[in-house]
């Protein structure tokens, strides 16, 4: 059995200026759908997002979106996956996307992409799970984040014993034997009674 059964894709809802992030999360969505990896995202039609569920449908994969009531139209909801799941809100939305994953990749996108990377990071730093996170740094976009972690660190708020655990990825298709190779070596295991606790 494979060590990832699911990812959770974090990504914008718009392209971008540059036509390889849209080229980039069809190539991610296919070789999910190439390996039986299983789409967990946040339901949209639009975007990345959009495109990466489209490519994972096309070659034959399983979708799960999962989406606020309120963003239903903003964000299009794409209806023809597997199996929709409108929540309440944007907590309730996080809280499910993590318990139907098994990893975590971020692809370029906005605000909303940042903070739910960054809360899954803050969740494992925490030990609230050893699920795989990776950010996915199509043209060095996660560059600047990379740089403030950094920055963190030597300025003493990221101490010995509260290191983060992430993986990047320049390329789409080193995506997945990255993603794999760290569930082998950490065991994906999620305290979810600890992560209900936050809700």
């Amino acid at each position: 059995m494979p060590a990832i059964r699911s990812i959770c894709v974090y990504c914008g809802s718009g392209f971008g200026d540059d036509p390889v992030f849209a080229e980039s999360a069809a190539e991610l969505g296919r070789a999910m759908a190439k390996q039986n990896i299983s789409l967990v995202y946040g339901g949209g039609n639009v975007g990345l997002m959009g495109t990466v569920a489209h490519s994972v449908l096309e070659h034959g994969g399983y979708v799960t979106g999962i989406i606020p009531e309120f963003l239903k139209s903003r964000e299009k909801l794409l209806e023809n996956v597997q199996e929709t799941i409108v929540v309440p809100d944007m907590h309730t939305r996080k809280r499910l996307m993590f318990e139907k994953a098994d990893a975590f990749v971020a692809m370029p996108g906005g605000i909303g992409t940042l903070e739910e990377l960054v809360e899954q990071m803050t969740w494992s730093q925490l030990g609230q799970h050893t699920k795989p996170i990776l950010m996915l740094s199509i043209n060095s976009f996660w560059k600047p984040l990379l740089g403030l972690i950094a920055h963190m660190r030597e300025q003493g708020f990221i101490r010995p014993g509260l290191e983060l655990n992430y993986l990047v990825a320049e390329q789409t298709k080193d995506v997945i034997p990255m993603l794999e190779a760290s569930a082998r070596r950490l065991g994906v295991v999620a305290n979810e009674e600890l992560i209900e606790e936050r809700f």
